[in-house]
């Protein structure tokens, strides 16, 4: 097997990996207006149901990121998806009777999250520097889970009860468990570091790109956490639509924006992840504040949010990009799992804030526009200190 090829297997490996993963991490989402009708929480208490997991899977990022760079990939997917399996089989046999014991399965669910910190720096040992943005790109679309799991949670539900979704994805990642251990193979050059945990962590902490990678996935890879576990609910509540409607249209979003996460790093690749970042997040700013006004789902809101899914998941490929230009080799992992915490972090807070504004005020502008207002900082911040730190990486290259 040719290099190039190998490369391709691993990349395909770790993708659907990531895939199930977040499949698994996602099946609480769908169900959100479901628990919410049948157990009579608030919307402040639904929404915090469906973003534990995204809390727990971006925090679990930086620990898992760090024992990626130092055990690999080839240990560490396995290892993820083999305990990710408990809280599904807890949540789909037993916790889903109460909002404390959800609040506990969801807690632990969120494991399956981390697996995006265990693909980055696996598939970055794999491709050399001017592939690796189209990689992580595709990689990246794995994301998609999340689609698998809106498309298909409350129709497995209604046919088969609520078991069925949870103890499925825990088979797959059975599955998917062992032949991850008989299939991957961590890249020969892969650099390992020798020092211990918190000092690397403190080194990570010290570089640049660690915070500015943060700052730019809080707002693209978190909004597109934010309206995939919070679109159902929004689009119940603004427009008045049934559960799998709400659904299919959230899977519609999450889609588009898995396709364009691969050409993000694409066109990263090509133009500069600095152009990519300033433009898609231009976009979203735009967008945002057309929604904010709930013009008509048909045509209006559905070209609005579909626009901003294309430059969320665009703008999120253009982040790891940058992350694949600028952070040191040994210290991918590292790197990869402060902005994936930051990531998902940036998807925990937005339904927070969105439930608590619809339970005060009964519409959603002000979330919106806040969204708007961020994303518009964002972009001036690409194009000012972001741009600056990859032009002085470039001379300090041309210098050595």
């Amino acid at each position: 097997m040719t290099d190039t090829r190998r490369a391709m297997t691993m990349l395909t490996v770790a993708t659907v990996g990531f895939v199930v993963n977040f499949w698994a991490w996602s099946l609480l989402s769908p169900l959100g207006p479901r628990f919410q009708d049948g157990l009579h929480v608030s919307s402040f208490e639904q929404a915090l149901l469906v973003a534990v997991p995204v809390v727990v899977g971006s925090l679990g990022r930086i620990p898992v990121g760090a024992l990626t760079d130092r055990y690999g990939g080839r240990v560490m997917f396995p290892l993820v998806s083999l305990v990710t399996i408990a809280p599904l089989l807890y949540l789909g046999l037993a916790g889903h009777s109460s909002l404390a014991a959800l609040l506990v399965g969801g807690f632990f669910l969120g494991v399956g999250g981390t697996a995006f910190a265990v693909g980055v720096p696996f598939v970055n040992a794999w491709f050399p520097p001017e592939r690796r943005g189209l990689a992580l790109g595709l990689f990246g679309a794995g994301m998609g889970g999340t689609a698998i799991s809106a498309l298909t949670t409350v129709k497995e539900v209604d046919a088969y009860g609520i078991e069925f979704p949870f103890v499925l994805t825990a088979i797959l990642l059975a599955i998917y468990a062992a032949v991850a251990w008989a299939l991957l193979r961590d890249a020969p050059e892969r650099t390992v570091p020798d020092q211990p945990f918190a000092r690397r962590l403190g080194e990570t902490a010290r570089m640049g790109v660690t915070w500015q990678a943060s700052a730019l996935y809080a707002v693209t890879f978190g909004g597109y956490v934010a309206f995939s576990v919070y679109l159902p609910t929004y689009l119940k509540s603004q427009y008045g639509l049934e559960q799998g409607d709400a659904a299919n249209r959230t899977a519609g979003f999450v889609l588009l924006a898995v396709l364009m996460r691969p050409v993000g790093g694409w066109l990263s690749d090509r133009v500069g992840a600095v152009r990519v970042l300033a433009l898609t997040l231009a976009v979203v700013t735009v967008a945002a504040v057309a929604q904010a006004f709930a013009p008509p789902l048909i045509p209006a809101g559905t070209i609005a949010f579909l626009v901003m899914a294309m430059a969320l998941g665009a703008g999120s490929g253009a982040t790891f990009a940058l992350v694949a230009q600028l952070a040191p080799a040994n210290k991918v992992g590292a790197v990869t799992g402060v902005v994936g915490a930051a990531g998902g972090l940036g998807g925990f807070v937005p339904p927070l804030v969105m439930g608590g504004i619809y339970g005060a005020l009964g519409n959603y502008a002000i979330g919106l526009l806040l969204l708007a207002a961020v994303a518009g900082a964002a972009a001036i911040f690409t194009v000012t200190s972001v741009q600056r730190a990859v032009a002085h990486r470039g001379t300090r290259r041309k210098q050595t």
